[in-house]
């Protein structure tokens, strides 16, 4: 998407035109305009020509954001902080309070001495036109100095794009054309000596109202733009986040760079206070590192070598070494900055309804000023009567509350995201976050950590924890399995060091054999120790209960003496319950996907609640899943892996763990920086707060409009005797778009993580049966596999089976030791046992 400045826009009837002109040029596929940033978004093979000249014969002007050389990542960061500045207020303020001192001049004039019999110079009495012609010179100066309404609003109305300029340039412009009228029949009344007609004409006057038109609409414009500011305050906060210098380590110096000179694989220190200046790997050193300007969350987080870390973090103590990994726009701050910023650019399908509507708004409020005074006049009122309402018909009419009501929302509920981690890559995203009625999560690193860890030491024989710990550390060092790595992570954390062994053998699908001392050490599965050593009844029923729970026990023996039962199994992350829970809450029926067997899977789910389990499923399986799951309602997909990408593309809204692969992210709509599955209510319950806002600002922007032109048009005159002056009706609209944007700034203010607000929303129906279409007729083979003896080993048995061509997909089990694979065309047998085969296990008969 090509992002472009646009000038000129004051209203939603501008921006509604601008997209409206550009939509036709050929090559343009989208257009989205954003009129609090004063921003297009255009995606097409459109040139950039094309596109500007669209906009220039609109009546507007248009340049290409970045335009000409490539700027580095730092010039890129201040031109984008350069353009959210504020500019608006502080020229609306010179404007206001220059206008406010010879408004008062002229309201002295006119009302304090008509009105209050307040004193005026001798020079003013019982000399009208004098005070007639010093009104009409204050008024004109106001208008002179508020000439901005008059050039933009008859520029719009020439080019056939009226706007809301038009409508305050018509209204004062009306009353101080009708008040020249005025003044010169005074002076042919005075001219004829008839000086009781000449005072009358006093009463004729609207300098003050042409000028109090201008300047209350002044005030609104500048109580908008400030809270307009303040809208785009979270994203101006990461901008300064970025760093500008870092200090590169150069033949065992050190020195201070500019940050667009660094580059991928350059070796930088950062000391204790400092940021750190891009992304990158750490070489040497240990840490505690604040990422709350990325996550939001505010406990530091222990580094070591190894542990990555991100631009704009804070080395709060120990020295790092660390080496550069991706620098300039590739940063994880510069990602977030241009989601965010993207996000500001596109548009809510929501706000269809207001631009529908903004697009016809100001010629239709024109054509009812119009109609009011004629038929006032018709009705037999005075000329003026019937134009001081059809001049508040025009200034009481408001389209920028209805521009304003959805993108400012979007923007500070965007900005609230970012602060806590949870980025919406587009406008439509996080709209569409607060519909979902599923939500179908992956396990493996979304519910579940994704590592598998030592949960239970079961230790037998007289043996303590302590030794079956050590027997099984020194056997596991030489292994490269993963379960392997689960036992030396909890060996380091309890301090011990592996013994050195002899005779290592790993035996695939079995175990590990090995000598220490002269004894031979045994571990593995249930079945290769039963048929080595006497396993106690007891501790066979325990290993049989921990695999019904969804871990794999790994069970030891040293020279024939049975020693224990060590269970590991990839845990379920401390939040996932409660974060189930509350989906649950919300009306959210929540179903859990992946490749694992049904009674892993089945496990994983109880514990963490889940409506519904869908097991054995493929990457396409998954796609297809969430196909199922739309035609039951709006359904969201949460994943962290390359095999989540099809998932996530196709549901109605992708949400992708921060901490999985590239892939998962780019095909996601919503990115959890935080990696934490209880930032998926989070997301939602913003999501809808953000919907609600913008629901309340259309409702008041619409009834504003409803209720307020009618009123100004004099509709409750006869009936009440209602009746508005031009100024109020110019007071009213001047503080409309203020409140609208005000409204949308009490986001700020929403606790996303609290869950006592929550409501239900319609639930969708339970989901018995879901054909994933991975059944679709096809004939299926069933391979007889020795050998397998926990999940991982499934996995392994799985991938190798799913890479022939021909299968399309494959559910295995090693607790029956089969393999059970559905083909979409004729496999010979002898393919799909070497495939198994060459995995180190036995494929004993094919069915």
């Amino acid at each position: 998407m090509e992002q472009y400045n646009v000038t000129g826009m004051s209203c939603a009837a501008c921006s509604a035109r601008v997209e409206k002109a550009v939509s036709k040029v050929p090559g343009v596929s989208s257009v989205s305009i954003s009129l609090l940033t004063n921003s297009m978004g255009v995606e097409g093979t459109a040139s950039e020509a094309a596109i500007v000249k669209a906009v220039e014969e609109a009546g507007y002007g248009a340049s290409l954001k970045g335009a000409g050389a490539k700027p580095s990542a730092a010039a890129k960061l201040a031109e984008d902080e350069e353009a959210l500045k504020d500019r608006e207020t502080p020229a609306l303020k010179r404007r206001l309070f220059a206008s406010l001192g010879f408004l008062g001049a002229l309201m002295y004039l006119s009302m304090g001495h008509s009105m209050w019999g307040w004193p005026l110079p001798p020079f003013f009495e019982g000399n009208p036109v004098a005070a007639g012609l010093a009104q009409m010179i204050l008024a004109a100066v106001v208008m002179l100095i508020n000439k901005k309404f008059f050039t933009s609003g008859f520029k719009g109305l020439m080019h056939g794009v009226p706007n809301m300029d038009t409508l305050v340039a018509l209204g004062s412009a009306a009353s101080f054309a009708y008040s020249v009228a005025a003044l010169f029949l005074m002076t042919g009344a005075q001219a004829q000596g008839d000086a009781a007609a000449a005072a009358h004409y006093l009463h004729e006057f609207y300098f003050e109202s042409a000028a109090m038109i201008l300047t209350l609409i002044t005030v609104g414009k500048m109580l908008e733009a400030r809270s307009k500011g303040r809208t785009t305050d979270a994203l101006k906060g990461l901008m300064k986040l970025a760093p500008q210098t870092a200090t590169l380590l150069r033949d065992g110096a050190e020195t201070v760079v500019p940050i667009e000179r660094v580059q991928v694989g350059d070796e930088f220190a950062v000391h204790p206070g400092e940021n750190v200046p891009v992304d990158g790997v750490i070489l040497d050193g240990h840490s505690a590192v604040n990422e709350a300007a990325l996550t939001g969350e505010s406990v530091p987080v222990d580094k070591a070598p190894g542990d990555k870390v991100s631009a704009a973090t804070v080395n709060q103590s120990g020295y790092l070494r660390c080496r550069a990994a991706r620098v300039g726009e590739d940063t994880t701050l510069s990602q977030i900055i241009r989601m965010v910023s993207d996000a500001a650019a596109t548009k809510a399908p929501i706000a269809k309804v207001a631009d529908k509507v903004s697009g016809v708004f100001v010629p239709a409020v024109i054509a009812v000023a119009l109609l009011t005074v004629a038929v006032w006049w018709l009705l037999g009122e005075e000329f003026g009567f019937a134009l001081a309402r059809g001049i508040s018909v025009l200034v009481i009419s408001c389209p920028c509350a209805l521009g304003l009501a959805t993108p400012v929302a979007i923007m500070v509920g965007n900005g609230m995201g970012a602060r806590h981690g949870i980025l919406f890559k587009t406008a439509a995203s996080l709209e569409a976050a607060g519909r979902v009625q599923i939500v179908a999560l992956d396990k493996t690193g979304t519910i579940t950590s994704g590592e598998p860890e030592v949960t239970d030491l079961l230790p037998a024989g007289g043996a303590s924890e302590r030794e079956l710990l050590e027997l099984a550390c020194a056997l596991e060092s030489k292994s490269e399995h993963p379960l392997a790595r689960a036992v030396m992570r909890k060996s380091r954390d309890e301090g011990l060091t592996a013994a050195e062994v002899g005779d290592f053998r790993a035996l695939p699908g079995n175990g590990l054999t090995a000598t220490l001392n002269g004894e031979e050490l045994l571990g593995g599965s249930l079945a290769f120790i039963a048929d080595r050593a006497a396993v106690p009844e007891e501790m066979n029923a325990k290993a049989e209960a921990l695999a019904g729970q969804g871990k794999t026990p790994l069970l030891f023996t040293r020279g024939g003496r049975f020693m224990g039962v060590i269970a590991v199994a990839d845990t379920i992350k401390e939040d996932s319950p409660q974060a189930v829970k509350e989906l649950q809450d919300m009306g959210i029926r929540v179903v859990m996907l992946t490749g694992d067997n049904e009674r892993t899977a089945r496990a994983i789910g109880a514990q963490a609640g889940v409506d519904q389990v869908v097991a054995g499923v493929l990457p396409d399986g998954k796609e297809a899943v969430i196909r199922e799951l739309q035609k039951r309602g709006k359904t969201a997909m949460v994943g962290d892996g390359i095999n989540d990408a099809p998932a996530l593309t196709r549901a109605d809204t992708g949400i992708a763990i921060g901490a999985g692969t590239d892939v998962a992210i780019d095909a996601a709509d919503v990115v959890l920086m935080n990696s934490r599955l209880s930032d998926v209510p989070a997301a939602v319950r913003l999501s809808r707060a953000t919907l609600r806002n913008i629901h309340e600002n259309l409702f008041w922007a619409f009834f504003y409009n409803v209720v307020g032109i009618p009123l100004a048009a004099g509709a409750w005159i006869s009936l009440l005797g209602w009746k508005m002056s031009p100024m109020f009706g110019a007071a009213a609209m001047s503080l409309s778009s203020f409140c609208v944007v005000s409204n949308a700034l009490r986001l700020n203010f929403f606790d996303l993580r609290s869950a006592k607000k929550d409501k239900k929303i319609r639930p969708v129906g339970r989901l018995d049966q879901i054909e994933s279409e991975k059944e679709n007729g096809s004939m299926t083979k069933t391979l007889n596999v020795e050998g397998m003896m926990c999940g991982h080993c499934e996995a392994r048995v799985k991938k190798a089976l799913e890479t022939v061509e021909g299968v399309a997909s494959a559910e295995v089990s090693h607790e029956k030791g089969t393999a059970v694979v559905t083909l979409s065309k004729d496999v010979p047998d002898a393919v799909l046992k070497k495939a198994v085969e060459d995995q180190d296990y036995a494929v004993t008969a094919v069915k």
